[in-house]
């Protein structure tokens, strides 16, 4: 809510602008909900496709998929480092690129088409390689992998990020979310 005060003084008007913020929330049990964190920029890693533009290039356009290197191969720059890195990041890599000795003032925009993939195994019916989507939860690889086993442990699963060398175990709940290149575990649960 935006509170404003007008004053007149002496010939002149101010105005004072007052940024009030909303009463946080609070829980069933009086403990205050944090505030998410800002959704990070995705970056790139071994397997994501993209398509790069060159304006006003087509031969230097294409699609092209980041190697198990974490690089991508381009024309006339060549192995372009990309693990690690978010696209703009990686556009700005690629305009020094062309821009030292092959064009002026190179124009590049860079999509992600797909995502590498994310792996579930364990306590569910088809377990595998499954192709990630974007705002993907745990609850939605369970169900990609046509749901629990009567056996599933339904309450945690084990997730190992890329990147980690071990798992750790997390509370299932609708709102964890899996990103590119996770390996889910759904363990045995014990009567």
């Amino acid at each position: 809510m935006m509170k404003m005060a007008l004053h007149f003084s002496g010939g002149m008007l101010l105005i004072l602008l007052n940024a009030c913020t909303a009463p946080s929330a609070v829980t069933a049990s009086g403990g205050e909900i944090q505030a998410q964190r800002p959704v990070e920029e995705y970056r790139l890693g071994t397997g994501d496709k993209v398509r790069i533009l060159v304006f006003n290039e087509p031969t230097l356009s294409g699609e092209f998929m980041v190697n198990s290197g974490g690089a991508l191969s381009l024309p006339l720059i060549g192995d372009v480092s990309a693990a690690g890195k978010t696209t703009n990041s990686l556009q700005g890599q690629i305009e020094a690129g062309l821009g030292n000795g092959y064009l002026r003032e190179p124009k590049v925009s860079i999509d992600v088409l797909s995502f590498r993939p994310f792996f579930i195994l364990g306590e569910v019916s088809k377990p595998g390689e499954y192709p990630f989507s974007s705002s993907l939860t745990i609850l939605n690889a369970v169900a990609t992998a046509e749901g629990f086993t009567y056996r599933a442990e339904k309450r945690f699963a084990y997730i190992r990020r890329e990147g980690e060398r071990e798992e750790r175990r997390y509370k299932i709940s609708p709102d964890l979310r899996i990103q590119p290149g996770d390996t889910i575990r759904v363990g045995e649960r014990y009567f």
